[in-house]
């Protein structure tokens, strides 16, 4: 493999595709879509896709996981792997970089750490079970589990919490399940981290102006697609609000208030994350938002490729 792979990491609104569009025109290179929600069609506006963001002085931008399934659709982890080394193998036998560029933690680490559990089935009468206990009676049930090895799970949410037991009862129910090992790639891993008060700033005129750009309008087109308003809840954030917005449980300010303060909670949540990858032996190199683009992407450019 000549070229390493490019990850470009950080919460919302911090200017990450930007970045890596600029990068990935400098670079003939193209980018890889590390979001949960940027997978889904129709589902744009709310999901920050900035798809005009992918043209770079009058040139196209390849990416890849981006609009590849029907909105409603199922997407978890292992597909999110299966479908980016498809891509990332693609990619590399035409001799181009690839740039893995998004802020779902968890999907960003399933491919810099090689998750090996994901392909676990989901087990839906367990875990409508164990959604009615509470996180201490969680954790009780994972400690009383024989312990996997190689199986470190990140057990700070209930909803993780829920996962590592699903994986645990199913693994010592099942002995001779073969686990196989996802190839790593060699990557180096660059980080955008604006100061606190200019990432909400942004964050903030952000969701304006897509309140303003059709956001409402997209949360109801989908809705009268035949998505049904639990599906949309599920996605979180701008479509669990303007939903709930939409079904007559919120008026418009609350619903806008609620929100921003949702997605600024969400994006503490994001930095938290990336510090605990780090704690967990991934280097990050953290760039200087105040630099200029043409500086941070020489300083990428250095850092990756040196002086070639």
């Amino acid at each position: 493999m000549k070229y390493p792979l490019i990850v470009i990491l950080g919460p919302t609104a911090s200017g990450k595709t930007h970045l890596a569009t600029h990068l990935a025109h400098k670079i003939q290179g193209e980018i890889i879509s590390a979001d949960s929600r940027q997978v889904y069609r129709k589902m744009n506006i709310g999901t920050g896709k900035d798809l005009d963001e992918y043209i770079v002085d009058n040139q196209d931008i390849p990416y890849h996981l981006i609009d590849i399934l029907d909105a409603g659709e199922q997407y978890n982890i292992h597909q999110f792997q299966q479908d980016f080394h498809q891509a990332f193998d693609d990619i590399s036998s035409r001799n181009k970089p690839a740039i893995l560029c998004g802020g779902s933690g968890m999907y960003l680490e399933a491919i810099l750490k090689g998750y090996e559990f994901t392909s676990i089935p989901i087990d839906e009468k367990l875990r409508e079970k164990l959604i009615e206990k509470t996180y201490e009676e969680l954790l009780f049930n994972w400690n009383s589990l024989s312990q996997i090895k190689g199986f470190n799970p990140d057990l700070t949410t209930k909803k993780r919490l829920i996962r590592a037991i699903e994986i645990g009862q199913f693994l010592s129910q099942n002995p001779d399940y073969i686990i196989s090992k996802p190839i790593i790639p060699k990557s180096i891993i660059f980080g955008l981290n604006p100061e606190t008060q200019i990432r909400r700033m942004s964050t903030t005129n952000r969701l304006h102006q897509r309140l303003q750009n059709g956001l409402i309008e997209e949360v109801k087109t989908l809705i009268d697609s035949g998505i049904s308003p639990d599906k949309l809840i599920y996605y979180g954030l701008e479509y669990k609000f303007i939903t709930q917005y939409l079904s007559g449980e919120l008026n418009y300010e609350l619903m806008v208030e609620r929100l921003n303060v949702a997605i600024h909670q969400f994006a503490k949540r994001q930095m938290t994350y990336f510090r605990k990858m780090e704690r967990d032996g991934l280097k990050i190199n953290w760039l200087d938002n105040k630099l200029p683009l043409n500086k941070l992407i020489e300083t990428m450019y250095f850092k990756t490729f040196g002086n070639s």
